[in-house]
């Protein structure tokens, strides 16, 4: 049976060839735990109120505060899955 890291590393890839654009919610929902998994809980400061984009995923990434590595590497895991089909 593959390992964690190793299912974490193919949904990396599967990633990239999914049949249709995930929706926004989906995209920072990938975001986070991809940076979870492989950052850490966020730092730093949260990006002003004009930079959109860079403070939603900030967000995003820092509504997981605290989930572990593992277990961010299993929800990416599973989202990628789900998406695939």
């Amino acid at each position: 049976m593959p390992t964690l890291q190793s299912r974490f590393e193919k949904a990396q890839q599967e990633v990239n060839d999914l049949p249709d654009r995930p929706d926004n919610n989906t995209l920072l929902k990938l975001y986070a735990f991809y940076k979870q998994a492989t950052q850490g809980d966020a730092s730093g400061e949260r990006p002003g109120s004009f930079d959109f984009v860079r403070r939603a995923k900030f967000d995003a990434w820092e509504g997981i505060k605290g989930t572990s590595t593992e277990d961010a590497m299993q929800q990416y895991v599973d989202l990628v899955a789900a998406l695939k089909g």
